[in-house]
């Protein structure tokens, strides 16, 4: 293809084209995820939901990849950079299919389902686990002989088996046993994602982790009576299997997240709460590990090298800029003013400040207590707590349209003289979410610094105080 000098302008507008209404255009099959849609597509492996799409942003989390608009369809269709831009602004209108990988066996029916064949042993198995991974024996020992994990006979790679109600194999991921070079990970073709490594107790609690060692590793530090409670591996950050065994047992009415202590874990424990939320799953809790995954807190028990944790920077900035905005009495007959005039300098925290300043002050009387000190420190924290980082990957011209979308609903709400108490609470939440916007691109600016002073985290905690709900 011939060079196209496309103007910043024009790839702009493309990186932000709303994928959801794109790809429903196209034909493409979406599905409601939480806050987001997944796209369901099919290839020679199976039918797949890994990729989640929130306006014109996309995340694979099986392959920890996203991005923006053009990045997808470089990634999920195989175009080069100027198709994807033109097929974007619609200058062109192409037979939309997955790359070219799986263009290739698409054609071919999806494979049926076979377990690998098993090796006469688990010798290597046993080894790689207790040695490598310090998994105690008889919680080796206890899922063998359920046979839900075995060795292969091939490659002698460990394969972690999920069944279905009827104990009937649906699913299955192998785990290479090697001691060195590159880890093999691998899911058998025509695993049905709705199934996944599990057991399951009596007791109300599932406990719910990224990967089949991570679930051994929790219960090798945890072995009390834990057969009563239930378990069950994502093989990565699926929902399917959780949503599934949530379905299928009704004794389960405790979730307990136990993903990853790393940037991939938080956003998956995050994403997961909302996804349960929306399912109408409200019990919930996480519970990390003190490094980077629960294997690793096992190494460190056992005298062996072992990865820290990782802290997500993004949230953790978000938090301490949420913490530190300051309270500055709500003047309403110039909030406008101070709104428009912050936005212009890109002053984003003075524009927080000011916003949640002026949401307080619209709240009725009854959810702030004739106190609106008090309740900026209340919608301070929800801030915090309704923060998802997992929703915060766009880039940031495309947060600083949010952001001007943001001001210019507030700027036509304050038009008002007057207000129903329903009118109030909306234009409280108006300015909630000019805040929260402000917020992330004050984030943005701080980390896009590259040497700035890092203030030490102070916990600060308040006086319980009654929720507020909008």
């Amino acid at each position: 293809m011939p060079y196209i000098p496309f103007t910043e302008e024009q790839k702009a507008t493309a990186n932000s084209v709303d994928l959801t209404d794109f790809l429903r255009l196209r034909g493409e099959k979406l599905e409601r995820a939480g806050r987001e849609y997944k796209l369901i597509y099919s290839d020679g492996s199976g039918s797949h939901d890994s990729i989640t799409i929130r306006g014109s942003t996309w995340f694979d989390h099986k392959n920890q990849v996203g991005g923006g608009a053009i990045k997808f369809m470089q990634y999920h269709y195989g175009m080069n950079f100027p198709t994807a831009v033109q097929e974007l602004l619609g200058q062109r209108i192409t037979p939309l299919s997955p790359t070219h990988q799986r263009t290739a066996v698409q054609e071919e029916k999806p494979r049926e389902f076979k377990l690998p064949e098993a090796n006469e042993n688990m010798h290597r198995v046993f080894a790689y686990l207790i040695k490598q991974r310090f998994i105690a024996p008889d919680i080796i020992s206890f899922f063998a002989k359920n046979h839900t994990l075995y060795e292969d006979k091939n490659h002698h790679n460990a394969v972690f088996v999920g069944v279905d109600e009827d104990g009937v194999p649906k699913q299955a991921h192998k785990r290479g046993t090697a001691t060195f070079g590159k880890s093999f990970r691998q899911t058998v073709e025509g695993s049905d994602t709705k199934y996944s490594f599990s057991h399951f107790g009596k007791s109300e609690k599932l406990f719910v982790f990224e990967a089949p060692i991570d679930m051994l590793s929790y219960l090798t530090l945890h072995p009390e009576n834990w057969q009563e409670h239930s378990y069950i591996a994502m093989n990565g950050v699926y929902e399917n299997a959780v949503l599934t065994a949530l379905k299928w047992r009704s004794n389960l009415s405790e979730i307990l997240i136990c993903t990853d202590n790393d940037i991939g874990g938080i956003d998956a424990a995050d994403r997961l709460r909302d996804v349960l939320n929306e399912n109408n799953y409200k019990n919930i809790s996480r519970i990390l590990p003190s490094n980077k995954d629960w294997n690793e807190d096992l190494k460190q028990l056992n005298g062996a090298d072992f990865l820290p944790a990782v802290p997500h920077k993004i949230k953790e900035e978000y938090h301490r800029q949420a913490e530190n905005l300051e309270y500055l009495k709500c003047r309403p007959e110039k909030l406008k003013s101070q709104i428009y005039a912050t936005f212009k300098n890109n002053q984003y925290r003075y524009l927080a400040e000011y916003a949640l300043a002026g949401s307080a002050f619209f709240l009725p009387k009854t959810q702030r207590l004739n106190d609106e000190n008090r309740a900026f420190l209340r919608l301070q924290s929800k801030l915090k707590d309704d923060y998802k980082a997992y929703t915060d990957k766009g880039r940031t011209a495309q947060k600083h349209r949010n952001l001007s979308d943001c001001v210019q609903g507030v700027m036509q709400d304050l038009k008002q003289t007057a207000r129903t108490r329903e009118q109030s609470i909306n234009t409280a939440k108006l300015l909630f979410r000019l805040a929260d916007n402000a917020v992330r691109l004050e984030v943005d600016s701080v980390l896009s610094q590259p040497i700035r002073e890092q203030c030490e985290d102070i916990e600060i905690v308040h006086e319980p105080e009654p929720c507020i709900n909008f």
